[in-house]
């Protein structure tokens, strides 16, 4: 299916051009909700020879390879992405004054786009501002212990809209969720619009007012978080931060807003990994200066050891990996790798392995027990991306179990380690505030087994006086010096001991 482009651009003597590639393409795309993402092909030909720049979404290629010529080409494209490069393969031809071109994604060819000629420089990546010098931001006091919330793009992607969140907000309200601890609401990319005249960055018709929204969350009792990047445009192609931070943090800070998801995105063009700090401190202080209490959630999967300045550019949770799946082999490979990175955690500063998935489809219900068991274990953000409106008792009796949040939320804020394993099995220890300790116990089989486990090999001097069962919800009778428990395939069993 091709998707039609408007433009609105000729250049002052566009007629008469050559029968040839050579030239600055721009395709206006609708995006549906007021907003138009435009993208722009500045390429130049030489005989048989193509080169120039792409840019699309969030991404700034250079031509690397060409075949063909104006009536049927190929390119490919590439950047770096840190320490990595990354590629895209572009097909098209000139259809009289008109640039027909699409990306082949994975061997499919995505739809057609329809491009034609814009002004000399039009699209350019802006000007390079330099980062700030290094210093650290202050503590803003916030998420003592782990965020909870809701987050809209794992289930709604780019079809999040007011009416969807209100939604969201009247069934958090109702169904336990609000007072099991899930305060935040927290919207995803694709809700920005253009910037006024000011610079003022605008929501797009998806939501018609977000200080009105931001009132309503706030009337059922709990806060309202809203994303951007520190880029020119957002991982979707929308609207980013970049040389608007401190008048952004305003801007929602005047909305209301309580939570600032800041994702990497488009700043990969303009800055190298090992800026990220200064980069991240600079929206840091901006939200400091805007007068309202805003917790900060850095986004760059993991990259540049976060984890080691989170704290100092103001974060009080920072990504340490890619994005999550619904899967069990994402979730498994996410979750379980989080050993290392316990120290950095604390009250205010959160190692963050991405959303919940549960309640999504993708996974069993002993898998999202697991799923949720983990996060719990790990000190790790609660931030729930399924339709909640909706959702069966079954995945709201995981979401909602409070002896399993208690864990997550201990205030002491120590994530747990690693403390045994054999084969497939392993038991994770976490030691609580109040001097108990939370014992997960993990089969990532693919069968049930039967697991017993010594007191001694998970680090306790002695038999524990009491072991509680947080998903059976009952008392565990003890059994000398060793634990056992029949375990699910890909299921956890977790326990509070004393």
């Amino acid at each position: 299916m091709k998707v039609i482009a408007f433009v609105w651009l000729v250049a002052p003597g566009a007629a008469g051009f050559a029968a040839d590639l050579t030239g600055n393409w721009m395709a206006a795309q609708p995006a549906g909700d007021g907003y138009i993402r435009r993208s722009y092909f500045n390429l130049k030909q030489e005989g048989a020879r193509i080169t120039g720049t792409i840019r699309t979404r969030q991404f700034h290629y250079t031509v690397s390879d060409s075949t063909g010529g104006s009536d049927g080409f190929t390119l490919t494209a590439a950047m770096k992405d840190g320490n990595a490069e990354r590629r895209a393969v572009y097909e098209g031809r000139l259809v009289g004054e008109e640039l027909h071109i699409a990306e082949r994604r994975n061997s499919v060819l995505q739809p057609e786009m329809v491009a034609q000629r814009a002004r000399a420089g039009e699209g350019a990546m802006p000007p390079r501002i330099p980062p700030p010098t290094l210093h650290k931001v202050r503590d803003n006091g916030l998420a003592r212990t782990p965020p909870m919330g809701w987050n809209s793009w794992n289930k709604f992607a780019g079809t999040v809209s007011d009416q969807i969140v209100r939604g969201i907000a009247d069934s958090m309200a109702s169904n336990g969720m609000r007072d099991a601890g899930y305060i935040y609401i927290n919207i995803d990319d694709t809700w920005e619009g253009e910037r006024d005249a000011h610079g003022n960055i605008r929501s797009n018709n998806k939501f018609p007012d977000m200080k009105m929204l931001a009132d309503y969350v706030h009337g059922k009792g709990l806060k309202i978080g809203i994303y951007s990047s520190p880029g020119p445009n957002t991982c979707a192609g929308y609207e980013g931060s970049y040389a608007h931070e401190e008048q952004d943090a305003r801007t929602f800070a005047s909305w209301g807003i309580d939570y600032l998801k800041y994702d990497w995105c488009s700043a990969r063009n303009l800055y190298k990994d090992g800026e990220m700090q200064a980069v991240y401190q600079k929206m840091g202080d901006a939200l400091l200066a805007a007068g309202r209490p805003i917790v900060y959630s850095l986004c760059q999967y993991g990259r540049a050891d976060v984890w080691r300045w989170g704290p100092d550019a103001g974060g009080n949770s920072w990504r340490t990996t890619g994005d999550i799946r619904d899967t069990w082999e994402s979730m498994e490979r996410i979750g379980f790798t989080q050993d290392d990175l316990g120290p950095y955690a604390g009250p205010g500063h959160w190692n963050d392995p991405d959303m919940l998935e549960i309640g999504n489809g993708g996974m069993s219900d002993a898998e999202y027990r697991t799923h949720m068991s983990l996060w719990s274990m790990l000190a790790a953000p609660l931030i729930a991306g399924n339709d909640v409106r909706s959702m069966p008792q079954t995945i709201a009796d995981i979401l909602v179990n409070r002896e399993v949040i208690a864990i997550d939320q201990d205030s002491a804020g120590k994530p747990a380690r690693r403390a045994w394993r054999s084969g497939h099995q392993e038991a994770w220890v976490r030691p609580l505030a109040n001097g108990e300790w939370a014992v997960a116990l993990f089969n990532r089989a693919t069968d049930p087994i039967g697991v017993v486990v010594k007191w001694a090999d998970l680090g306790f001097a002695g038999v524990p006086a009491m072991v509680r069962d947080l998903w059976a919800q009952r008392d565990v009778a003890l059994q000398g010096a060793a634990i056992q428990a029949m375990i699910p395939a890909h299921g956890v069993v977790v326990w509070r001991v004393r």
